[in-house]
């Protein structure tokens, strides 16, 4: 695998072993030491043009657990803010010997343009609205070890055949439910999309999913909830008329809570609007997973730049 830049481009073996690779980089995680010399001499350059917290630091953390050179680089920081384009600047850092760029950029497609212009690994971090396929990955891992660990599954099961995983919240400008939706097709799962139609995107009814605007509806079928922030620095205009009808449509209130599935639970890729698309009885209920993805972003990221960068050793 040379570049992550897409959930759609991976198969379900690549993502199977990916995932399970994860699973060995989280027991590491757990240690007092947390080094691997997988990568010892990489050099890997995060280049951020866009806030972030947790994905910023879970790569960071991720490459430097692997014992690779990390090197993080914004927007604000870099030649881009004197009016260098993002095209020279890549084949600039790539020229000084960099084996991969961890990329986040507003322009959706901005990642896979620059995956063209270096001869080193890209990984996309997240473009505009586009896609964000590591957010996705680490989203798979932390409902796969739900099913297994809540629900009983063997691991030799597939664990997602037969299963729901409700998608709710600002869709339109969410580049996290794209890649979800792509992964979990690849894995078998049933996917149900939600969203008030001011913020479904425009062409979803092709995607492989079920569309509707009925939370309240869908919400009992589903063994996995996920709430979607709505991104407010992202609209320019009025997409509902307030936030307690918002709310009232398609907030996690602990009312809704108890219609959902006993053996359900609930996502959220963060960052958090507390009492906007979730309220906090939601956020820290024991059936809230948040958490557990955060956990797991350090060690699917590692999975990916150990499989990328061609890292040896033991990881065990």
């Amino acid at each position: 695998m040379k570049h992550l830049l897409s959930a759609g481009d991976l198969s379900l073996d690549e993502v199977m072993s990916l995932l399970d690779l994860a699973e060995q980089m989280h027991d590491v995680q757990s240690r007092s030491i947390k080094k691997l010399p997988a990568l010892r001499g990489r050099t890997i350059i995060n280049m951020f043009f866009e806030d972030s917290t947790r994905t910023r630091t879970s790569f960071e953390l991720a490459g430097k657990w692997l014992s690779a050179d990390t090197i993080n680089i914004s927007a604000k920081g870099s030649s881009v803010s004197k009016g260098e384009s993002m095209k020279d600047t890549m084949r600039t850092l790539d020229a000084m010997g960099v084996d991969a760029f961890v990329i986040r950029h507003a322009g959706s497609g901005t990642v896979h343009q620059a995956a063209g212009w270096v001869r080193a690994s890209v990984i996309n971090a997240g473009d505009g609205q586009h896609e964000h396929p590591t957010q996705a990955l680490l989203d798979a891992y932390t409902m796969r070890r739900h099913f297994r660990d809540a629900l009983g599954a063997e691991p030799g099961d597939r664990p997602f055949a037969g299963r729901t995983v409700l998608i709710t919240g600002d869709l339109l400008h969410s580049r996290v439910v794209r890649s979800n939706v792509l992964l979990l097709r690849t894995l078998g799962a049933r996917t149900i999309i939600c969203a008030p139609p001011t913020l479904m995107p425009s062409g979803a009814a092709s995607w492989p999913v079920e569309v509707t605007n009925d939370f309240d509806a869908a919400l009992p079928e589903a063994d996995i909830v996920m709430m979607l922030r709505v991104q407010r620095e992202r609209m320019t205009s009025g997409y509902f008329p307030s936030e307690r009808e918002y709310i009232a449509g398609w907030g996690l209130t602990a009312t809704r809570m108890a219609r959902m599935k006993d053996s359900a639970a609930i996502c959220h890729p963060g960052p958090m609007n507390r009492g906007l698309e979730i309220s906090s009885e939601a956020a820290d209920a024991a059936n809230s997973l948040i958490l557990d993805q955060v956990s797991a972003g350090v060690a699917v990221r590692m999975a990916a730049l150990y499989q990328i960068l061609g890292g040896e050793g033991d990881v065990a």
